[in-house]
């Protein structure tokens, strides 16, 4: 009899110390659904920071290869910035005109990716960018490639090596994720996130 009653007690122990595979299932399927959310919420919103972060690493590698054909070559660029993209325009001494370059796959012009906008800071003061680059003159006389008189571009790439100082924020419209490219007076270019949860 006192044998019978350590069985069932020992029973009654190992009952109450395991669990049910409902149970375990339970567990499963909630882990499941919370590593699901999880990664989609990495894949939506940590691939487009990504093309942020590439974007802002683009321009930045581009306007450090410009300052070096710039100061070699003893040639003068600019940097035209439009809402969503930009192009590169050099300076012809001769002639006393902007023309844009065409004739160099490094400095093509380009677009952010959808929904991706530029904002420019010059000496504190917002620019106002306009959505498509400037209209040039006597389009179909001169192939659309000098610009009008009192052009300047908003970033100056000089022979001397110097550069115009600047903030460019680059940002998601649809949750206002942000990266900025700053260019200091001493020159010093670096890329800062102004949101740190975002990465």
């Amino acid at each position: 009899m006192s044998i019978r009653t350590d069985h069932n007690s020992e029973n009654d122990i190992s009952d109450q110390l395991g669990f049910t595979l409902v149970e375990i299932l339970v567990v499963v399927v909630i882990v499941g659904i919370i590593s699901a959310v999880a990664l989609l919420s990495f894949g939506l919103l940590g691939g487009n920071d990504r093309d942020l972060e590439r974007d802002a690493r683009r321009l930045s590698s581009l306007i450090e290869v410009v300052n070096d054909d710039a100061v070699i070559q003893g040639r003068d660029f600019g940097l035209e910035v439009m809402r969503s993209g930009y192009r590169w325009v050099e300076y012809d001494p001769f002639l006393d005109q902007w023309f844009e370059v065409t004739d160099d796959d490094v400095m093509r012009g380009r677009q952010l990716a959808d929904g991706t906008e530029f904002e420019l800071y010059i000496e504190e003061h917002r620019v106002l960018l306009q959505d498509e680059a400037k209209n040039t003159k006597d389009d179909e006389e001169q192939s659309g490639r000098n610009l009008t008189e009192d052009y300047l571009p908003h970033i100056l790439v000089l022979s001397s090596g110097d550069i115009t100082p600047f903030e460019l924020r680059l940002f998601r419209i649809s949750d206002r994720a942000e990266l900025t490219l700053t260019m200091s007076l001493t020159g010093e270019m670096k890329i800062e996130d102004d949101d740190p949860t975002t990465f």
